[in-house]
C-alpha cells in the first residue's frame, strides 16, 4: 500500500504523523510526503523580523550548522606524526597497492560514462578526495549560513527526515503564508484571504499520479492559513464528482485528517467539534470516524525524528525535554479517549454508513 501525507511545511508530517509514519515503514509500506508551502519569498528579498520569528528562526531558534554522517571531522585513533604506529604498512609497498587498486578501478568503470579512482589511504588529494568530506543528501556537509534562507535550511530539515524515515519527500515549494501578505499572528491564525486560492489542482495531480490507497491531511487545528488552505485541498477530494475523463477515485473512505500537533496540544483538541463552525462541511450521507493508531512502540522514533527539525524544536517547545513532555502527555490523552493503553496518534476518516 501505498500512503501519502500532505504536509502544510516542512516538519508537519512528522510533527503530526511521525509514530504512524515509523510504524508504516516497519511493515514495508510505501510513504510519500508532500511537502506544499516549503518555498520562500519569490523576489530573494531578506526575511523581515517577523517573517523569522514565524518560520522559527527567531531568537530561540537554534542554525543547523551540519547535516547527518559526516565523518572527516573525527579525529584518526592514531596520530601519524614523528613515531609512525606499529602496524603501519612500508609506505613503498603502500605505493605499489595504490598504483594496483588505480589500474582496478580503471578497469572497472572503463565502460562507463564516468570514473572514479581508488584510495586505499586516508590520505586526501585532489584527485582522490575522501568519500566522508563529500557533501550530499544525509551527509554532514556544513550549511554557508550567510547564503542559505530560513525555507531552504527547513528543506534540508526536510530531506534529512524523508532519508531517515525512509520515506519518499516531494517538495512542492509553493511560498509560506508569510511570503503571501501574511504579517502577524493574527492574519497568520485568522481567516485565508479571498484572493489566495487552496492549491487544488497542483495537489490533486500530485495524489492521482501517486495512486495512494490512502492520504493524509490536515485538520487545521490551530488555524494557520497554510494548514487550513490543505485541508480545503482535501475537503475537495471528498466531494469531487466522478470524471468521464481520466476519472478520479472515489476519495470517500480514502482521504483522512490528522490533528496537527503541536496546536492540538495547545488548543486541548478533542474532536472536530472543536474546530470553529463550517470548518470541516462534508458531503449529505458522508460522516467522520475517529481512527486510532497506537505508537507505543515508535514514540521514541517520532521524538527522534523531530529532533531532526533542529531549527523547529526550540521555537515550538523551549527544550527537549519541553517536546517529550508534550508528546507523551497528548498522545497519553488520545490513546485514553480511544480506549487504548500507552500511546496514539487519531485520525479523522469521511466515511458512509
Amino acid at each position: 500500500m501505498t500512503h501519502v501525507f500532505i504536509s502544510p511545511h516542512p516538519d508537519d508530517a512528522a510533527l503530526s504523523c511521525g509514530g504512524f509514519i515509523a510504524g508504516l515503514r516497519e511493515l514495508g509500506q510505501a510513504v510519500t510526503i508532500v511537502s506544499v508551502f516549503s518555498g520562500g519569498p519569490r523576489d530573494g528579498e531578506p526575511l523581515s523580523d517577523y517573517q523569522r520569528a514565524a518560520l522559527g528562526f527567531g531568537n530561540k531558534a537554534v542554525w543547523p550548522n551540519t547535516q547527518a554522517f559526516r565523518r572527516d571531522n573525527i579525529p584518526a585513533d592514531w596520530s601519524l606524526g614523528a613515531e609512525e604506529a606499529p602496524w603501519a604498512a612500508d609506505p613503498d609497498r603502500v605505493g605499489i597497492t595504490q598504483d594496483r587498486a588505480n589500474t582496478q578501478a580503471r578497469q572497472f568503470w572503463q565502460r562507463a560514462a564516468w570514473t572514479r579512482t581508488a584510495n586505499v589511504t586516508n590520505v586526501e588529494t585532489f584527485e582522490r578526495p575522501l568519500a566522508d568530506s563529500i557533501g550530499g543528501q544525509g551527509s554532514d556537509e556544513p550549511l554557508d549560513l550567510a547564503a542559505a534562507d530560513a525555507m531552504a535550511v527547513r528543506r534540508i530539515e526536510d530531506e534529512r527526515y524523508a532519508w531517515w524515515i525512509e520515506a519518499s519527500l516531494i517538495s512542492l515549494e509553493l511560498p509560506d503564508a508569510v511570503f503571501r501578505g501574511y504579517s502577524g499572528d493574527d492574519k497568520l491564525l485568522g481567516e485565508v484571504r479571498a484572493d489566495d486560492p487552496a492549491p487544488y489542482e497542483i495537489l490533486r495531480r500530485e495524489i492521482l499520479r501517486l495512486e495512494p490507497q490512502q492520504v493524509y491531511f490536515p485538520l487545521a487545528v490551530g488555524g494557520h492559513v497554510d494548514h487550513q488552505l490543505c485541508r480545503e485541498v482535501g475537503l475537495a477530494l471528498v466531494e469531487e464528482e466522478p470524471r468521464w475523463v481520466m476519472p478520479s477515485p472515489d476519495m470517500v473512505g480514502r482521504v483522512s485528517f490528522y490533528e496537527d500537533f503541536p496546536y492540538a496540544l495547545w488548543h486541548d483538541f478533542r474532536s472536530p467539534a472543536d474546530l470553529p463552525a463550517g470548518s470541516l462541511e462534508l458531503p449529505p450521507g458522508v460522516d467522520l470516524s475517529a481512527r486510532y493508531s497506537a505508537i507505543d512502540d515508535h514514540l521514541e522514533r517520532k521524538a527522534a525524528g523531530m529532533r531532526l527539525y533542529a531549527s523547529q524544536v526550540p521555537h515550538l517547545f523551549e527544550s527537549d525535554q519541553g517536546m517529550l513532555d508534550g508528546l507523551a502527555s497528548y498522545h497519553a490523552r488520545v490513546a485514553t479517549e480511544g480506549g487504548l493503553p500507552g500511546f496514539a496518534e487519531r485520525y479523522w476518516t469521511p466515511t458512509r454508513p
